[in-house]
């Protein structure tokens, strides 16, 4: 074997390598040193994230504007490259949407899964990382939550979809031992990269709470609706384990260098530990960036949970991973990709 071949860095495919998630992590491999080909249909992301994150590690990235429910355009990606592993974000993941259109996210997120899958076991590849969420919790027994925890009814369609698709992947591995899984259950990605140059630019309202709160403060929405002050928490708000994105795309690093040498399926939370009430949130925030953030008390969310942080202590054990980046760093990193960027990446 060529020198060079023994060098070659592996080549990552990430689907929904656009997102929020995904371009962090995106950048992470590259800073990392693998080579990075990016799937993603568009349909809530911004291709001059992929740019940006091009220029920031001087590398070219190859994207494909696919979706994964599209198989013959997928087997194409495939033919094109020689893979060694996946990392898996394309889905949707709105908690409201899923309960309007539920059938909408079971395919996307479950039936868009089985097809990566499938195509990725017709090319030999079978090394994977798959984005999960806290919600397959449901209403957690104790806190914190643990991945020994049994996993409880997911509150909403978006949770049991990403609970449905957990499944899937530990029932492929039990089929056949080639396949080496890490799935990544991770609580409240926050945050934006330290730069300002890449962060989170959801369409219309945002769903998650620190885009709303920077929108608010920087007069791109009026107030911030608090959905509830009556939980049996310290201020009766709810509380929530805020994780930084830099922080978690370095778990997905992390993640990808253990399947190297361990086989099996591995179910790891990625969180803080942490617990932060959103009055605290909003709290910190206005503080850390010298700015007031107006809000009301509307009625409890259905679905919506007084408390949820992780036990991340199974991370650092087996990855070498904790989160380094606390509430400070969250909120300012936040505002300076707001302030850079009033209008996201339009």
């Amino acid at each position: 074997m060529l020198e060079n071949e023994l060098t070659k860095p592996q080549h990552i495919l990430v689907t929904g390598g656009t997102g929020y998630i995904g371009s962090h992590t995106v950048l992470a491999l590259l800073q990392a040193g693998y080579e990075v080909s990016v799937v993603d249909n568009l349909s809530n992301s911004n291709r001059e994230a992929l740019t940006r994150v091009e220029t920031m590690a001087d590398k070219q990235v190859k994207f494909y504007q696919v979706d994964i429910l599209d198989t013959p355009a997928l087997t194409r990606v495939f033919e094109e490259n020689s893979f060694d592993s996946v990392i898996h974000f394309a889905g949707l993941k709105s908690v409201g949407e899923s309960v309007k259109n539920p059938l909408t996210y079971y395919q996307n997120n479950v039936q868009g899964t089985m097809n990566l899958c499938q195509v990725m076991h017709q090319f030999g590849v079978h090394s994977l990382v798959f984005s999960s969420s806290a919600t397959v919790y449901g209403v957690p027994a104790s806190l914190p939550v643990s991945e020994d925890m049994p996993t409880g009814q997911p509150t909403n369609p978006y949770g049991q979809s990403k609970l449905v698709v957990e499944q899937v992947l530990q029932d492929l591995r039990s089929s056949s031992e080639n396949w080496q899984i890490v799935i990544l259950r991770y609580f409240n990605p926050v945050g934006a990269h330290e730069s300002g140059n890449i962060g989170e630019d959801p369409n219309g309202i945002p769903d998650n709470l620190m885009p709303y709160i920077s929108q608010v403060a920087s007069g791109r929405l009026a107030e911030l609706k608090v959905f509830g002050d009556d939980y049996p928490t310290p201020d009766g708000t709810g509380v929530r384990d805020f994780i930084h994105v830099e922080d978690l795309s370095l778990g997905h690093v992390s993640a990808l260098q253990y399947l190297e040498s361990e086989p099996g399926v591995s179910i790891i939370n990625l969180g803080t530990g942490r617990g932060f009430s959103v009055k605290e949130l909003i709290e910190a925030f206005s503080d850390v960036n010298h700015v007031q953030i107006p809000y009301s008390i509307a009625p409890r969310r259905d679905g919506d949970l007084p408390s949820v942080y992780a036990d991340a202590s199974l991370a650092k054990q087996l990855l070498g991973w904790e989160a380094k980046k606390d509430i400070r760093a969250m909120c300012e990193d936040t505002w300076r990709w707001q302030r850079n960027n009033p209008k996201g990446y339009n």
